[in-house]
């Protein structure tokens, strides 16, 4: 089946958040925020812009009638600041007006006075100050100590990662509009929706029955509107509440990126052991998280960089410390990879780091190491269906590994001012919520009298395609053509208590809980069939629109069907729960077994560099991925292709800067580079390793949303190979991204 959406994205007729018809009276608003990054209000003058013509109120913290509060997993975070700002963009006042330009005119005419206190943007300094957001997290396994005693090799070092812009295509917002009673419908772009209708109820001093989400699809989201879509909805919701008209909050794409947390920076200290011959036998990690301001999802994120810390590698000893330290920058959030991109940078820049000593090629300690079936994760989990060491031998029968090193070596013997660079990236990521009650998820469907169905999940539509695989779970179970299926917007009166499409999981949690409403309904339809023929229910099937009876069709349509079974007052709607067994982690010993299964991967990269310039094009990365029993292919690839580019941007282009006051320098699309057609590898090839799945995964076919962003780790690696390849004596910090300006400074 090809995307249902396709269409209607390349016509422009998918309806997002700002296609919504505008009800008349609409009001508009625009966030007023501090111009500081530390420091005490001392004063705020709203007179002017309560002036200006069209201004219809100002919201501060004095309006809210419940908590001042939007922190999810610590209460942290104000939505409107009281007395103290910590970020430079960090909301102060909601200006709402009868147009957005009066709105954002008004903002304007806002007078404030800020006492100044000191600001700090580098982890390591917040660390030192003691500004964490929690105590920190220590994973162990086996014995350390004793292990670096036996270490034929150890090697000490410091790698770095930056932060990552979303950079959705559609920027945070939302359309809230009230109904009868007190009650108010938001439209929202968020992964979450019950987040939001929570969040609001708390802050809005109402039950969470007075507040409807509802999201028809989001215009891309990468994490960035899992957990900060909240605010703004919430805004437009205390508009609603105070005034009892429509309102509407759209950020524009510098207030968006002003405003809003990215991806985590990391910096990290690393020590490891090898024995003679290059087994990893100890393995140390200090990890220094930029949380930002406030706690927002960093507890989780860092607890999934400690899950993916040893990648995809057996590493028997390892102590692996982790701190979310505190700073004046926005709260940074959930990204693609959520903090396990940044553990598996540290593993890989530390075997690079010990090839280059001991004079070998990298990929020789990656095979060396590889998990295996059998093998213990640090925290607990025992591998399974590890396919690693078959990727391994496919892409070497497909691609020839010693036949591309010589190819290499041969080209920079030939040529002084270009240089090529390869290198291999081995992925090993964990499919679960790492907080275990996450793990659940519910579905809705409505066998309508005349044979259509309606659907309704807790998945959002973001671009990955969900709404395509529900579609087809549905219409494959019930052997109807899709034409005859709906897609309901996602609506938490509809289904409650949902997770964040999120984590990789939502076609696992969300499709297996359809595949169960769906099975229940098909037993009551089966036996109305049974009872009508007379036959045992297990001889009853369903295909292409017809009752078939031991694999041959009869004369009944599907329409018939349904027909004869609501005359018989058969209960044609069925609500499915789902909750994944097994899974489970204790916080106390910080062992378990949290994910439901892991997907396996291996990319080979190749990089040419123009030593002049210090630029660089990608000629190739080929990929061997476990897609386990893929449900639809053209789907899966697409996830393939964008989650490699977009980890290979993190890498390579994507620079985030802060000045020392603590004010977004990158704050533009022309300051802020993502890969373009022109940035994308030449040649991307794709091949599918043959592999039983996981009966975790919605009918075998394994989540691919994150997988494949840690692909793109291996254009860093291959970079710094040409780089050395040039220049053998180059002193190379481990800092990504790779600009063209780094490599610059490392080539000469």
């Amino acid at each position: 089946m090809k995307n249902i959406d396709s269409k209607g994205h390349v016509t422009g007729k998918s309806i997002y958040l700002d296609d919504i018809p505008t009800i008349q009276g609409t009001l508009y608003a625009a966030v007023y925020s501090s111009p500081s990054a530390h420091g005490i209000i001392q004063s705020v003058d709203y007179s002017k812009a309560l002036a200006l013509f069209g201004v219809e109120k100002i919201l501060t913290f004095d309006d809210i009638k419940g908590e001042n509060q939007i922190g999810g997993i610590f209460p942290d975070e104000e939505l409107l600041a009281e007395k103290e700002v910590h970020f430079q963009g960090q909301p102060i006042a909601v200006v709402i007006a009868k147009s957005e330009s009066i709105a954002f005119k008004a903002r304007k005419l806002i007078e404030i006075d800020i006492l100044e206190k000191e600001v700090i943007i580098d982890a390591r300094e917040a660390q030192k100050k003691g500004q964490l957001i929690m105590p920190p997290r220590i994973f162990k396994s086996g014995n350390l100590d004793l292990a670096w005693s036996v270490c034929e090799y150890i090697f000490e070092g410091r790698a770095s990662s930056n932060g990552q812009e979303h950079l959705y295509l559609e920027t945070q917002g939302a359309y809230a509009i009230p109904l009868e009673n007190g009650n108010i419908k938001i439209s929202s772009s968020t992964q979450g929706p019950t987040a939001v209708q929570r969040a609001a109820a708390k802050v809005l001093d109402v039950g969470m029955h007075n507040i409807e989400v509802d999201v028809v699809r989001l215009g891309g989201g990468f994490g960035g509107k899992e957990d900060q879509a909240t605010p703004w909805a919430i805004m437009a919701a205390m508009g609603v509440q105070i005034l009892n008209k429509p309102v509407k909050l759209i950020l524009s794409r510098m207030d968006d990126m002003k405003m809003t947390g990215k991806r985590h920076p990391y910096d990290s200290d690393y020590k490891i052991g090898l024995s003679k011959d290059f087994k990893i036998l100890a393995y140390e990690v200090h990890f220094y998280q930029n949380a930002g301001a406030a706690a927002d999802l960093s507890p989780a994120v860092l607890g999934r960089t400690l899950f993916h810390a040893t990648n995809a590698y057996h590493i028997p000893n390892t102590r692996l410390t982790a701190y979310s330290c505190k700073t004046n920058l926005p709260p940074n959030t959930a990204f693609r990879g959520f903090g396990g991109p940044q553990g598996m940078f540290v593993i890989e820049a530390a075997l690079a780091h010990a090839a280059k000593k001991l004079k070998i090629s990298t990929h020789i300690l990656q095979k060396k190491n590889l998990l295996k079936t059998g093998d213990e994760f640090p925290y607990g989990q025992i591998a399974e269906g590890v396919v690693l060491n078959k990727l391994w031998s496919d892409l070497d029968s497909k691609f020839d590994l010693k036949a591309v090193e010589n190819r290499i070596h041969n080209f920079n013997q030939e040529n002084t001012y270009s240089k090529k660079g390869f290198s291999l990236m081995p992925i090993a990521f964990g499919i679960s919520f790492t907080k275990t009650p996450m793990n659940q998820a519910r579905a809705l469907v409505h066998i309508y009298s005349d044979g259509t169905v309606g659907i309704s999940t807790g998945a959002v539509e973001m671009g990955q395609g969900v709404n395509t695989k529900m579609l087809q779970i549905a219409a494959s179970s019930f052997g109807i053509h899709p034409n005859k299926v709906k897609l309901e917007t996602t609506n938490t009166t509809r289904v409650a208590n949902t997770s964040p499409t999120a984590a990789s999981a939502t076609a696992d949690l969300n499709g297996k809980a359809l595949l169960k409403a769906c099975t229940a309904l098909l037993e009551r339809l089966k036996n109305s069939v049974a009872i009508k023929f007379d036959v045992n229910i297990d001889n009853v099937s369903f295909e292409n629109d017809l009752v078939y009876i031991d694999n041959v069709p009869t004369e009944m349509t599907w329409e018939q069907l349904v027909d004869q079974a609501f005359l018989e007052r058969v209960c044609l709607t069925e609500n499915g729960h789902y909750a994944t067994p097994i899974i489970n982690f204790d916080m106390e010993t910080q062992k378990g077994h949290p994910f439901a299964y892991h997907v396996f991967g291996l990319a080979l990269t190749e990089v040419t560099v123009d030593c002049l310039r210090g630029t660089y094009e990608f000629d190739a990365v080929k990929i061997i991925h476990d897609f386990g029993k893929s449900m639809n292919p053209s789907v899966d690839m697409g996830q393939i292709e964008g989650g490699l580019v977009q980890g290979m941007g993190w890498m390579t282009l994507e620079e985030i800067r802060y000045n020392k006051e603590g004010r977004l320098l990158s704050n533009t699309l022309s300051a802020y580079k993502i890969p373009d057609i022109y940035a994308v590898p030449k040649e991307i090839i794709v091949y599918p390793v043959e592999t039983e799945g996981s009966e975790m995964a919605i009918l075998k076919s394994k989540a691919v949303g994150e997988p494949p962003l840690m692909y793109g780790i291996g254009a860093y690696f291959a970079i710094d190979k040409a780089v050395m390849a040039f220049n053998p004596n180059a002193k190379l910090e481990m800092s990504a991204p790779f600009t063209a300006e780094k490599v610059l400074m490392g080539l000469y």
